[in-house]
């Protein structure tokens, strides 16, 4: 068989095409997308400052009334220090998994506030799923545990709802039945840009979680007390981190409040209990969701004004071709497609130019034109609401090389192409020709629909004969049979037809017979 030569045309064009492949997945994430994590990521940080500096009030507040009453309070002061120090622990811990996963995406130097390789995608799931110590379910079992814990430090069922919520490590039903845990769901084919962005989320839950298991330890002890003019009217997001086109959830509720009165609000649809659920439009950061919340008592009306701010990000998809990220036309082109937080169950896709159907966890997209782009289109099965769009190049499969199989000395099969030498008897043994791509990039069999076979006889003459099929006839086989050692026989006139259904002549096969 020929050997690969690094200088040849052949070589240099594959390296190009798997330079082109690369440069192609570098691209996947628009910058603008990555520019809109960065720009919810440094909102989070924001968000989780503030907190901390409400945290830090409370726990100020729970040091005095320790100090003025430690009988009345040292029971739940213990329990506030041991849950704070908890807290501080998880919080590091997935500090310490954002640095991790920038240095082994940027090097040593990785700095998580500014990171180069945003668009990176193997940084995230080896490290959180495949290496010898995957950390995705170590972080799933703390979060848990710290669940558990802040649960048994609340006293109200409302309250210990909204942290299980908050803290909820819970996937899709249909997640479950396409056996992805979690942590799967949430860092498989995560970009580091996107994974660091969940991860301060989580911190920033982590933060809020603190803050409401800290205020009930403080009523307990009858810090309502102390302070019933600082009651505020607070806003419990369910999430600041949200989709374009999703819903923004949460309560509005009072941090002290007269159980036997039901307050009312200023925003039409925000319910008795505080429920509310808006529809969020457009991508963007800082959004306001903003109020007054009435309640009656014996002095007339108070009116306690809230607000939160939120940030929408926009609609992310991976769409990647198996093979190369062009697609080609009449070809059943491998793909994967992935939207964080989402099953492959719960994606939808359609195809311009050509159809896209689903198998298993792959995707098939077998365009019709080449020359006119594929454009794929994804949803959302659940809200049946578009997630994004993207195009694709569609080009014409590359010409095939002709060749034939042969079993070598342990039955092994051998494809023998142009330029090297075989024995006369392995060649009378062949039974047909065919044709195939198979650089390393793609592996397409074609269908060969007729060759000729040509020798040249002393005189120099040329004398072919034709096969109307890619079966060797009686009378080819006859004129390799008279060859002598060292002589060469031509393959040539290979016509060739695609599963695109276009016939194409291709290159000749020399062999020359020991």
């Amino acid at each position: 068989m020929a050997s690969n030569n690094p200088s040849s045309s052949r070589q240099k064009m594959i390296n190009l095409m798997y330079l082109v492949f690369i440069a192609m997945l570098a691209i996947n994430l628009p910058e603008e997308v990555l520019d809109g994590l960065d720009m919810v990521n440094q909102g989070l940080q924001q968000t989780i400052s503030s907190n901390e500096s409400q945290n830090k009030l409370i726990v100020d507040d729970l040091k005095n009334i320790n100090a003025q009453n430690p009988v009345k309070a040292g029971q739940w002061f213990t329990k506030a220090d041991h849950f704070i120090k908890e807290s501080d622990k998880l919080f590091n811990y997935v500090q310490d998994l954002k640095i991790q996963i920038v240095k082994d995406t940027d090097g040593p130097d990785g700095d998580v506030d500014n990171i180069k390789k945003r668009e990176d995608i193997n940084a995230v799931p080896e490290i959180m799923l495949y290496s010898k110590d995957p950390q995705g379910e170590k972080l799933k079992n703390a979060i848990e545990a710290y669940r558990a814990l802040a649960v048994s430090l609340v006293s109200s069922k409302d309250q210990q709802d909204i942290v299980v919520q908050r803290l909820s490590t819970e996937i899709p039903k249909k997640g479950k039945l396409n056996n992805r845990n979690w942590q799967e769901t949430l860092f498989d084919q995560m970009p580091t840009s996107a994974a660091v962005t969940l991860l301060t989320q989580i911190q920033s839950d982590i933060r809020v979680a603190q803050g409401d298991v800290l205020s009930d330890l403080f009523n307990s002890i009858g810090g309502k007390d102390y302070k019933v003019n600082s009651l505020e009217a607070q806003v419990v997001p369910k999430s600041e981190y949200i989709m374009a086109g999703g819903v923004y959830e949460g309560k509005v509720v009072l941090t002290a409040v007269d159980t036997t009165k039901k307050p009312t609000f200023s925003i039409p649809g925000i319910r008795e209990n505080g429920d509310f659920a808006i529809g969020v439009g457009a991508a963007g950061i800082n959004k306001i969701f903003s109020g007054n919340l009435i309640l009656s008592t014996p002095d007339g009306d108070k009116t306690y004004p809230f607000k939160s701010e939120y940030h929408v990000v926009p609609k992310m998809t991976t769409i990647q071709v198996a093979d190369a990220n062009v697609l080609y036309q009449g070809e059943p082109n491998k793909m994967t497609i992935s939207v964080p937080g989402l099953s492959n169950d719960q994606l939808r896709a359609t195809a311009s130019n050509g159809s896209i159907f689903k198998t298993g966890d792959t995707w098939v997209a077998t365009p019709t034109k080449a020359g006119t782009n594929m454009k794929i289109s994804v949803y959302n099965t659940k809200t049946n609401t578009l997630i994004s769009e993207q195009d694709f190049r569609v080009r014409l499969l590359p010409d095939p090389t002709p060749y034939f199989e042969f079993p070598d000395a342990n039955a092994n099969m051998k494809r023998f192409k142009s330029g090297g030498r075989i024995a006369k008897t392995t060649v009378l043994n062949v039974s047909e020709i065919r044709a195939a791509i198979d650089d390393g990039l793609l592996d397409r069999q074609f269908t060969v629909l007729r060759f000729s076979v040509v020798i040249y006889d002393g005189m120099g003459n040329r004398i072919p004969e034709l096969s109307d099929s890619g079966k060797f006839t009686d009378k080819q086989k006859a004129l390799v049979r008279q060859l002598g050692r060292g002589k060469t026989f031509l393959i040539s006139d290979v016509k060739v037809r695609g599963k695109d259904g276009v016939e194409r002549d291709i290159s000749t096969l020399e062999v020359r017979l020991n």
